[in-house]
């Protein structure tokens, strides 16, 4: 990456290393954890013991994934010929850190961050969701559908929705132009990983499994599902 883009990614993990030098000193982002683990949803749980632990460090790796996969899209997106149909996708993404929506400005640090970084998650699985539909394929093998659930219930419904409903009108201008997904290049992109899969970018693409004992129980689904 050499250009804007690279730049932006350069300010937001500077931005997540000021949060969590911040974290030490105030651990606001723990108390506000510790504070809503009695309201969290029946369908999300925890380990016995440790459970503040688990879910802040799972909140931090979840801020500092998004650089990573920001990062990825654009190596990904320019290998594949198509970045300057995907800059806007990235340049929103991005936007959500360099100058956030009023509505996320209440609050500092990492759990600022949070909000910021659940916009930007939202946005790549609601692209995903979107192209899934028009291609059968999502754009990236990256599915953050239920880690993306836990934090909409950390954060509250009501807040949520006012964050995914500036994700949904993100979406719609991304889109407004449909010559993303009818250019050559583009469908090019869909044929080739049709037919491959993603084999060849799993090992390069940024994950967020980790090792993490949190655990999802979905209605409709009859094991509880880790999420990733």
């Amino acid at each position: 990456m050499h250009d804007m883009s690279f730049e932006v990614n350069l300010q937001i993990r500077a931005s997540i290393d000021r949060a969590r030098e911040l974290e030490t000193r105030t651990h606001s982002l723990k108390n506000y954890v510790e504070s809503r683990l009695d309201g969290l949803h029946h369908s999300i749980k925890l380990p016995a013991q440790g459970q503040t632990e688990y879910l802040t460090d799972f909140l931090t790796r979840y801020i500092d994934h998004v650089p990573d996969f920001i990062e990825a899209l654009v190596e990904l997106a320019k290998s594949a010929g198509i970045y300057q149909f995907l800059k806007k996708l990235i340049d929103i993404a991005q936007s959500y850190f360099a100058s956030p929506p009023e509505l996320v400005s209440n609050h500092g640090g990492l759990h600022a961050l949070i909000d910021e970084a659940y916009l930007a998650h939202r946005l790549m699985e609601e692209v995903n969701d979107r192209i899934m539909m028009n291609c059968g394929i999502p754009l990236v093998p990256m599915d953050m559908t239920l880690s993306n659930i836990v934090v909409h219930h950390l954060i509250g419904d009501e807040f949520a929705n006012e964050l995914d409903l500036a994700v949904h009108y993100s979406v719609e201008v991304f889109f407004e132009d449909d010559r993303i997904i009818k250019n050559a290049p583009f469908n090019d992109y869909i044929r080739l990983h049709k037919a491959e899969g993603w084999n060849d970018l799993l090992h390069e693409w940024p994950c967020l499994a980790g090792d993490s004992s949190i655990k999802l129980n979905l209605e409709n689904r009859p094991d509880p599902a880790s999420f990733h």
